[in-house]
């Protein structure tokens, strides 16, 4: 396959994994961030240095940067090697769900936060840091893999949960990821997919 010929994630993928999500307002968030980043921000202040609004009634988004950046990281792991357009893909995504479903949002805040402070005091490095292979080994000594998928449950658990989960649900749920659902085990990612769409006991 060549590079033209690889799958690529495009906006129309994140606004259809919005969809399944059930946030219906994905193209309406996705059109509010560029305007923003076209006009510098979404806030304008007055000669008195009073901030004045610009009529945006988008809710704040709670997922910061850094948060996604691991998003992004885990999914170069989970991702087939030659699917193209990720590091968007999940942005759009993940930003998405943050601003329609909050409370969604503070539980893949913590999970990554978990995942950051773990590598950090096993690898003395940050997640987004370490190369792919250590960043699989890393989810692997976690526990990830073989965790079952619940919020309510434990450091591992919950990682599997809001972090995995969230972006394996993300990638399924789009056209493009979609056409890769019979992929088993992707080139360069031993283990990969497959092994986290199996169950604990499989």
């Amino acid at each position: 396959m060549t590079d033209s010929d690889a799958p690529t994630l495009s906006r129309r993928d994140a606004l259809a994994a919005l969809a399944a999500a059930g946030i219906a307002g994905g193209g309406a968030y996705a059109l509010t961030r560029d305007s923003d980043d076209e006009t510098g921000g979404a806030t304008e202040e007055n000669e008195n240095g009073t901030d004045t609004g610009s009529g945006d009634t988008t809710p704040p988004d709670p997922l910061e940067e850094r948060h996604v950046e691991v998003l992004i990281a885990v999914a170069d792991v989970l991702y087939p090697s030659e699917l193209d357009g990720i590091e968007p893909f999940v942005s759009e995504f993940a930003h998405g769900r943050a601003t329609a479903q909050p409370d969604h949002a503070e539980g893949i805040a913590d999970a990554v936060a978990y995942v950051d402070e773990w590598t950090d005091s096993w690898f003395d490095e940050d997640f987004v840091a370490l190369d792919p292979a250590d960043r699989e080994s890393a989810l692997d000594q976690m526990g990830v893999r073989t965790a079952d998928p619940d919020p309510d449950g434990s450091e591992a658990e919950r990682v599997r949960y809001y972090v995995v989960n969230e972006l394996l649900f993300a990638l399924y749920a789009s056209p493009t990821g979609g056409e890769l659902v019979g992929i088993e085990n992707p080139q360069g990612h031993p283990g990969g997919i497959e092994s986290y769409r199996r169950g604990p006991s499989e």
